[in-house]
Formats: structure tokens, sequence, C-alpha cells
């Protein structure tokens, strides 16, 4: 088990593919998901989420079929409907993760992969409504520590994300209250833009995190200093900001089979810190990091006023998601070649 969640050794490199929520305009069920991957030269799919149309398709003999047609390809599938905070964050009533998880885990069996995929929520601090960090990450690890045993008997590795929840040092305390080693039952589906939004420097969130990371969504992107405070914005492969060279270069050293999943799309987020209530939110954040985050704010400024990258907007994104994969396609594998000319 497990040879579909990472890439076939004898390729001796990551697997270049995407993130399924990038197609979402195009309405494609799995297995049109897989099709669209391998005639657009994707390597494989992490399927991070599903409507619910697509989603009531998973049934045991739909999964078998998806990985038939993987393994027929020669693609990777990682896959989603993870779960980690136990707390529904519109109404504050309490989630039991077992049967969510053990729906997930089993459904990842069938498929051959090890990795879930997990995100459970969206800007969290920006309403001071929702519990406190502490307390969510108190009852987040009680709640995985429970689902410890199942995890480990169906061979999967819950994948969080580096979403809106909790930060890089809280995503490692909270490992650390559950008891977890690397490779275990819990890692990281690093999102190398996501790190912007939580007010921390991509490269140095990503070398924080290293040692958990399973999965990725690939992500370049922006961040801008304006009189709200400062937005951040993903952007073409190549485009932004964020050194993926030097991140998937040091993810590589780590482990070279850890797989290269493109999650882009349009819209961006504004993160008000010229309110220190909300930056009070983020304990771990210190000058060094803050100051590096004003850096690359100068740096975005001068990629948009040479044309290099520019916000696009969810209505946008559309119309140009398909082209704009394909073209993220081929410069993340422009990246891989340069990296593995390095790599041992």
């Amino acid at each position: 088990m497990g040879s579909l969640s990472r890439v076939k050794k004898n390729r001796g490199k990551p697997g270049v593919g995407i993130d399924n929520y990038c197609l979402y305009p195009a309405d494609l069920d799995p297995i049109a998901t897989l099709k669209w991957a391998a005639e657009h030269g994707a390597e494989g799919v992490q399927f991070s989420g599903l409507k619910p149309e697509h989603r009531a398709l998973c049934r045991p003999e739909y999964l078998k079929d998806l990985a038939a047609f993987a393994e027929d390809h020669g693609l990777y599938i990682e896959w989603g409907g993870g779960q980690h905070i136990p707390v529904n964050m519109e109404t504050g009533e309490p989630v039991d993760l077992v049967p969510i998880l053990l729906q997930a885990a089993g459904e990842a069996r069938i498929l051959g992969t090890r990795i879930i995929r997990s995100c459970s929520g969206g800007l969290m601090r920006w309403n001071p409504q929702n519990p406190e960090t502490e307390a969510l990450l108190d009852r987040t690890a009680k709640a995985l520590k429970a689902c410890r045993s199942m995890l480990m008997d169906h061979g999967v590795i819950l994948a969080v994300e580096t979403h809106f929840e909790f930060t890089s040092f809280e995503l490692i305390r909270l490992f650390e209250r559950c008891g977890a080693r690397p490779g275990e039952f819990l890692g990281i589906d690093l999102d190398t833009m996501n790190l912007f939004t939580m007010l921390e420097n991509p490269e140095w969130a990503s070398d924080r995190l290293l040692q958990w990371v399973v999965a990725t969504h690939v992500k370049d992107g922006g961040i801008l200093l304006n009189e709200r405070g400062l937005t951040t914005f993903p952007a073409a492969i190549g485009r932004g900001v964020v050194p993926l060279e030097k991140i998937l270069k040091t993810l590589s050293v780590l482990s070279g089979l850890v797989n290269w999943s493109i999650e882009d799309h349009g819209g961006e987020f504004h993160l008000p810190v010229f309110d220190p209530e909300f930056v009070s939110r983020f304990p771990d954040l210190r000058v060094p990091e803050l100051m590096s985050l004003i850096e690359c704010s100068a740096m975005t400024g001068e990629r948009i006023r040479s044309g290099e990258c520019r916000i696009t907007s969810r209505e946008e994104w559309p119309g140009i998601c398909e082209k704009r994969v394909v073209e993220d396609l081929e410069a993340l594998k422009k990246i891989r070649n340069k990296i593995m000319e390095t790599v041992p």
C-alpha cells in the first residue's frame, strides 16, 4: 500500500501535479480530473476537497476505478476529506473527528494512498468570536490523540495543511502535544503561499516544519503593505515572491519523494496588521520575521510595477484556470529540473 501516494521510486524525483481545487470551475469529477492531469502533463492529483455531487460518487467501486486509472497512467493520488479541528466554527458545536477520519482513511486505503489532507476552517483569527487559539489547540490535540490508533492501523497520515487555523509554531506544538513523530500519523501539507497570510516568512516557516512535510500545495504569491494593512494573494508559479526554488530544494534534500501539487486560484486576503489586537493573536511573531514580510512587500510591489505578477480576482479565475495551471506545471517542472541537477 502507498505506491500512489508518493512518486514511484524509479522516477527518482518528486512528482509535479495539481490539487483539484485549481480546476473547481471546470466542474470535473475525480476520474475526469485524473484524465485532465494525464492529458496536460500533470503527474498526479491531490484531491483536497470535492463538490457534494462528486463526493457522492466516491463509493468503493468508483474509488477502485480511480486508483486503476492512476496506476495505468503512472499518476499519484493524495486524498482529502480529513479534519483536525473538533469544532464547528460556524455554530461552536463539538465535532466528532473519529467517523470523519475513519471514512477518509477507508477511502485512502482503497486508493492505495497514505496521504489524507486536512483543512478545517477559514480565517479564524480574523473573527474575535472564534475560540482562542490556545484553547483550540488543546481541544484539537485531545481529539487527534483519540484518532491515533485508527490512523496508524489504516497506515495513513493526516496531512494538516498550513492554512489559516494555526501557524507553523503552533502546528509543531500541536504535534508535540499529540505525542506524534514524523512519518507516523500526523504530518504537514505545506501550502507555501498561505504562510504569508499567517504572518510568516514562507522560507523560514517551511524550514521550521521541514521534518513534518508529507505533501504540498505549491503556490507562489505576493504580499503588499497598504493603508489597510497587508494583502496577500496567489500568483502564477515563478511570478510571485515565494522562494519556491529554495523551499523545494531543501525539501528535496530531506526527501525527494514528497510530491509537489500545485494549488493556484484567484482572490486576495487582508490582514489588519495596524490593529494591535489582531497582531496580538500571533504571539510567536517576532520583529525580524515581520521585517522580512515588509521586505517581501517591497519585492511584490516591484514585480507588480514590472508587470510580472498581479492580483487575479476570484471572478476572473474560471476563465483562465486551465491555461494558468498548464503554465504553472511547465514552470514548476523547470524548477524541478534545475533542483535535480544539484540534488544527489
